[in-house]
Formats: C-alpha cells, structure tokens, sequence
C-alpha cells in the first residue's frame, strides 16, 4: 500500500504497531511511555517511508 499518506492509514499502522507500545503509550513510568512513543514512531515511519522488500517478486532486467 503506497502513494498518499492518509489518516486512515496512519491508524492502521498504530493499529499493527507492537501491542507493548500501543499500552506502554499511557504507562505510568515515563521511560516506558519514552521507549513506546518511539517504537510506534518507528513502526509508523517504517511503513510509510521504507520501501518494499526489493527482493521480493520482482524479476531482474536483462542485460
């Protein structure tokens, strides 16, 4: 799923994000909430801006 960053698709990241940090974003101890914050982070950004597994079906050009 590539293209246009939307709302929608914000959430389904978070929604895919680990469960640990998705609970760990209102724990009472503020070095969790830090480490939760930046996995989710992490795991929104991976999956808006990485690319795809550029081995997966792709053939190769001949040469």
């Amino acid at each position: 799923m590539g293209g246009v960053i939307t709302a929608e698709r914000i959430a389904m990241l978070i929604d895919g994000a680990p469960p640990w940090a998705v609970t760990g974003l209102s724990a009472y101890d503020e070095t969790l909430r830090a480490a939760a914050r930046l996995e989710v982070a992490q795991h929104v950004y991976g999956g808006l801006f990485q690319p795809l597994n550029a081995d997966g079906a792709q053939m190769p050009l001949p040469w």
